[in-house]
């Protein structure tokens, strides 16, 4: 199978190929590693291969996607014998000892896992720059990132090497990268997908696992596999009753959707973002939705104070943790890394919990929101992909930091303007993402939009809780509207 044949197909095609002896998987597994041979120097997706594959086409494979290619990210989605490295040079090394939950499941469901993606160290930016193995490339525009921290996993898709790729979103993680490649990130709610067995609640309920995808149905049909319950999780979800696969081509309804642009951080976003959202709102008004504009139901900028806090303290686990697990010294560990743990080490007990109880005003704030309206849409990026290298420290800011790395006293941080500025500079451009963490509700981005210099650029839908399944049914009916699945990048 050629890569003409193989690129026409989203993952829900090749397993139907494979159910009818039309391909096999070691035909498409072959078909998706010339495709990574051809592209992968380029925007740098993959960073670890799986040789299980081969043997595993071999075999017998059962499951609903029997024999479709897929790449998992290398960070919280462990592969048994395989390090997850999650960006960090001192975890580069360190086999997991099991599988994850959510690999168990996609292998249950006859996924052929070749490889791992890129991602930046913990997955705490919304691009894909790891020193350890450098920076992941926006198929769309080889000088832009292609977001973060799924970057690596959106790369591949938009790439063509595989349909769909698992992620995670801890803040944006699947629907920014999904936003600058034209694909679809689906960030279930909490507690819908499984975390563990060696995680319960990363970043107090805020990350949660999903895939990207360049189709609807794939997106519904992967959640369909990999939702439900674990023995280890403090959650229990609800799943309904009706797969979300059959939502597909389900009439949404006539929908109250309020929409928000502007925002405390991003008062101005760039006209780009401003049109996305403008496109959106003909499109939804031409199927009969009602769409009106709104303010925002809960104070912004708190909630981006909140929301780099609980990164903060979870980076200083994180980097502790990692110590303690391999004996790495901060050589082991990004700069950039080191200062938000610096960060989180100076905020008390009492202040992560004010921040924790705040989490939950948003929780009734949104509940109140909700409501009145169904869904609320907002851009995913306030502008463009940035180009590689943006978000670099100026080289004086480099040596003053490394300065204080040295001397351990980062904490006098917390004192400058540096909060600030990492609001201004790591959110301003994905201010409207970290509500859905924070709160735990589902949300989707939709690559409904390009810019004139043809770049994607996706925009969001925030459903209440459970939701999952009307955010399904209307991607879905705006889907068939406007096909975005043809729009392919030029590599």
């Amino acid at each position: 199978m050629d890569f003409s044949d193989y690129s026409r197909y989203d993952a829900t095609g090749l397993a139907e190929l494979v159910a009818t002896k039309q391909v096999t998987p070691a035909e498409l597994l072959a078909a998706a590693r010339a495709r990574a041979v051809e592209v992968n120097d380029k925007v740098n997706a993959i960073v670890r291969t799986i040789p299980e594959a081969d043997q595993r086409v071999e075999g017998e494979l059962t499951g609903p996607f029997a024999g479709v290619p897929f790449l998992i990210k290398d960070l919280g989605q462990d592969y048994r014998g395989l390090p997850t490295a999650g960006g960090c040079r001192a975890l580069s090394t360190l086999p997991a000892a099991e599988h994850s939950t959510i690999v168990r499941r996609w292998l249950d469901a006859g996924l052929v896992i070749f490889g791992k993606t890129n991602t930046p160290e913990f997955g705490a930016k919304g691009i894909t720059e790891p020193e350890l193995f450098g920076a992941s490339r926006n198929p769309w525009d080889l000088s832009r990132t292609p977001g973060g921290s799924s970057g690596g996993s959106a790369a591949a898709v938009a790439a063509g090497i595989v349909p769909v790729a698992g992620a995670s979103d801890g803040g944006g993680s699947i629907r920014i990268p999904a936003g600058c490649c034209g694909l679809v990130g689906l960030k279930p709610g909490r507690g819908i997908t499984p975390m563990g067995p060696t995680a319960g609640e990363p970043m107090h309920g805020a990350a949660v696992n999903g895939t990207v995808s360049r189709t609807v149905r794939d997106t519904a049909a992967m959640l369909d596999i990999i939702a439900g319950p674990e023995p280890t999780s403090p959650y229990l979800p609800a799943i309904p009753k009706d797969s979300y696969a059959s939502q597909v081509g389900r009439d949404p309804g006539k929908l109250r959707i309020g929409v928000r642009v502007p925002t405390v951080i991003t008062p101005s976003p760039d006209p780009a973002a401003v049109a996305a959202v403008d496109a959106a709102v003909r499109l939804l008004t031409h199927l009969g939705h009602e769409v009106v504009e709104v303010s925002a139901p809960y104070d912004d900028g708190q909630l981006a104070r909140d929301f780099l806090l609980t990164w903060f303290v979870h980076a200083a686990y994180e980097v502790d943790h990692t110590k303690k697990l391999t004996g790495a010294g901060d050589e082991g560990f990004e700069r950039d890394t080191l200062l938000i743990a610096a960060l989180g080490r100076t905020t008390s007990g009492p202040d992560y919990v004010a921040a924790v109880e705040r989490r939950h005003d948003y929780v009734r704030e949104m509940a109140t929101f909700f409501g009145d309206y169904d869904l609320l849409l907002t851009p995913t990026l306030a502008k463009s992909p940035p180009r590689i290298g943006e978000f670099n420290l100026p080289a004086p800011l480099a040596a003053v930091s490394d300065l204080l790395l040295r001397t351990k006293t980062a904490r006098v941080l917390k004192y400058a303007n540096i909060i600030d500025s990492m609001i201004n500079d790591n959110l301003g451009w994905v201010p409207y993402t970290q509500l859905a963490n924070l709160t735990g509700r589902p949300a989707i981005s939709l690559p409904l939009h390009q810019t004139p210099k043809g770049l994607p650029l996706g925009v969001q839908f925030v459903a209440p809780l459970g939701g999952e399944s009307l955010l399904i049914r209307l991607a879905a009916q705006l889907e068939a509207t406007e096909p975005w699945a043809h729009r392919r990048p030029t590599l």
